[in-house]
């Protein structure tokens, strides 16, 4: 069964980029290279979340979530227990 990931990432002028993905290795590695068109003039870029889902149309949803929420939000949301990267 597929893993589906959704993250966040931070460059060091303290952007936050949110995403999903399948495979969070290779989608790191695109963000800091040329081949990110929005990511690649801004990075480096470190993940500084992740949260793992089994269903695809979950990670979505959750993606779509955070992409409205604020900074005050997703700085609260880093340091909580839903941040499977801790």
């Amino acid at each position: 069964m597929e893993s589906y990931y959704v993250y966040i990432i931070s460059n060091p002028s303290g952007i936050y980029y949110k995403g999903y993905t399948t495979d969070i290795v290779r989608r790191m590695e695109e963000h800091n290279s040329p081949m990110g068109k929005y990511t690649s003039e801004r990075g480096p870029w470190e993940l500084i979340f992740i949260k793992n889902f089994q269903d695809k149309s979950e990670a979505l949803k959750y993606e779509k979530m955070l992409k409205r929420q604020n900074h005050k939000y997703l700085d609260w949301l880093l340091t909580s227990d839903r941040n499977e990267l801790k």
